[in-house]
């Protein structure tokens, strides 16, 4: 195990990742976790028993996790205090999870667009939305009206906000940025090969166990801070309590009901339904079923409400290191 992160370089990292957020141009470790993952995949994955198939996927999940792990260690020795900087601020996403979810609603908000004979398409809003809501979720998009449009930038925020922070931060605080590295490489894993649909049925199973196992501490942090959150930002923090205790163990993820529970009771709204992936139905349960549609002004409250818990849990976890560095 490596040390955790110092005070100063992760409140650099973070501060880094708020100012900048993640340049699309530029170098990123996660995209070069993708690549090595589709090599990978390529050189293990065909037909085979499910034995056979279960033990390759294990064997591509052992090799990207442990070998991000052991880059990113190698790397911060060689490259000292600003490659760790550096490093680190690539595993958090506060602001590139509230820019992309913020587009897609600035994309609602504007006035009809015109189609290409220049008249106006008073679907060309909706349109502009879905393209943008693509970037940002797994499922379909192209027929999504807006309220569920709506619902699934609300998930992604709230699924977001564990994924791409307070994880991040959780593993920076107790390993440095080669843990946080190897849960990136986790996290990535299980979105391009951790589907429970064939061909990853039981490619991905290792992946998307890992992932569950390590999100599992992450979702109920961030879904704690999310209740805190909606407690400073005037929401319901005593009715996001409740359908986080009541709602968070319905979703057949361990971890993604959590946040969205959590959420959803913030909010006063519901969440869950009928998703589609590559033109598959995809129901999922309904958390906090007593709530409302989802509207532009809850959209955008669940923005204030992630910015507001990521920086609550930067700063617990910037207190710890303090602490742990003042013992020492």
């Amino acid at each position: 195990m490596t040390a955790p992160i110092s005070p100063g370089r992760f409140f650099a990292a973070y501060c880094l990742d708020w100012i900048v957020g993640d340049p699309q141009s530029a170098p990123h470790p996660v995209r070069l976790m993708g690549k090595a993952i589709s090599a990978g995949e390529r050189c293990l994955r065909r037909p085979s028993s499910p034995a056979i198939e279960f033990f390759r996927g294990a064997i591509l999940t052992g090799a990207i996790t442990g070998g991000s792990w052991i880059i990113a260690r190698r790397a911060v020795r060689a490259s000292g205090a600003f490659g760790e900087v550096l490093l680190a601020w690539t595993t958090l996403a506060t602001r590139s999870l509230l820019h992309e979810s913020a587009a897609v609603l600035d994309a609602l908000d504007r006035l009809p667009a015109a189609d290409l004979s220049g008249r106006l398409d008073p679907q060309g809003n909706l349109v502009l939305a879905r393209k943008r809501l693509a970037r940002i979720v797994g499922r379909d998009t192209e027929l999504l009206d807006e309220p569920e449009i709506l619902r699934a930038v609300i998930e992604t925020v709230a699924e977001g906000l564990c994924d791409g922070v307070v994880a991040p931060i959780l593993y920076l605080v107790i390993g440095g940025v080669p843990l946080a590295c190897a849960y990136k490489a986790v996290n990535t894993l299980d979105s391009m090969i951790g589907h429970p649909e064939p061909p990853y049925r039981y490619f991905g199973r290792a992946a998307a166990r890992l992932d569950d196992l390590a999100n599992f501490v992450p979702a109920r942090i961030a879904a704690i801070t999310i209740v805190a959150a909606a407690f400073v930002t005037r929401r319901s923090a005593s009715r996001a309590w409740q359908v986080f205790l009541r709602d968070g163990d319905r979703h057949p993820s361990p971890n993604a009901g959590q946040v969205e529970a959590a959420m959803a009771g913030a909010l006063g709204v519901r969440l869950g339904g009928m998703n589609a992936y590559e033109g598959k139905p995809a129901p999922k349960p309904v958390l906090g079923g007593e709530g409302r549609h989802a509207t532009r002004a809850d959209a955008r409250a669940a923005l204030q409400i992630a910015g507001v818990a990521s920086f609550a849990v930067f700063s617990a976890g910037w207190l710890w290191l303090r602490w742990r560095k003042d013992r020492t």
